[in-house]
């Protein structure tokens, strides 16, 4: 699918203002001018970024209840999915408090360079969520490639006593590392088939128990 039929399908599923889009497209050219020195992503989505990474994530905003007040995006990298549910919540008005964690402090960078150029609401931090001794305080948390599903299972088990919502990105292995994970963890989740691919999926998980 070229650019274009990208970026008509991207609008036909999301609705969004034509502001959005021109947002999204400088979203689109700063990531792909960064990308050679900071590897964001990777080569081989350059041309699909519209499907790939922006419809991908701006999927979520439809799954964030009205009442939830506060996200944090997990390992946020190149601003996936938090800060495209940034641009999608400003597009809808909707008064949600973003944060975007990042250990890279060179990542940390970009995210607040393209932040401030989107006139974007968000906080971002630097700091590695797996060594941070504080608990998961916020409404919702998102994470996508971030780390193995048996890594996030841990964090949320030990850090998130009162977190509501943890949406998990899974790709092609991830309803194997969901079985895997049942073997150690009791799990309560809801599932959901991505838009963008039949073979990734994303689960909201609202507890998870030692067996």
């Amino acid at each position: 699918m070229d650019r274009s039929n990208q970026i008509d399908t991207f609008y036909r599923l999301t609705q969004v203002s034509r502001e959005t889009i021109i947002s999204l497209k400088e979203y689109e050219n700063t990531l792909i001018n960064a990308n050679t020195k900071l590897n964001l992503i990777g080569k081989s989505t350059i041309n699909h970024i519209w499907n790939r990474h922006f419809l991908d994530s701006a999927q979520l905003i439809d799954l964030i209840d009205k009442k939830d007040k506060s996200l944090s995006d997990v390992g946020s990298g190149a601003g996936f999915p938090g800060l495209v549910i940034a641009i999608m919540a400003k597009d809808r008005k909707i008064p949600l408090k973003i944060k975007l964690i990042e250990k890279s402090p060179k990542k940390v960078k970009f995210l607040t360079y393209l932040s401030s150029k989107l006139n974007l609401d968000v906080k971002v931090i630097n700091q590695n969520i797996l060594d941070d001794p504080k608990k998961l305080l916020d409404d919702v948390f998102t994470a996508r490639a971030f780390k193995p599903l048996k890594i996030i299972l841990k964090l949320i088990h030990s850090k998130g006593e009162n977190c509501k919502k943890f949406f998990i990105f899974l790709g092609k292995t991830g309803m194997d590392e969901l079985l895997q994970a049942s073997k150690i963890w009791d799990i309560e989740y809801k599932q959901r088939m991505s838009v963008t691919s039949s073979d990734s999926s994303i689960i909201e998980i609202n507890k998870v128990k030692k067996k």
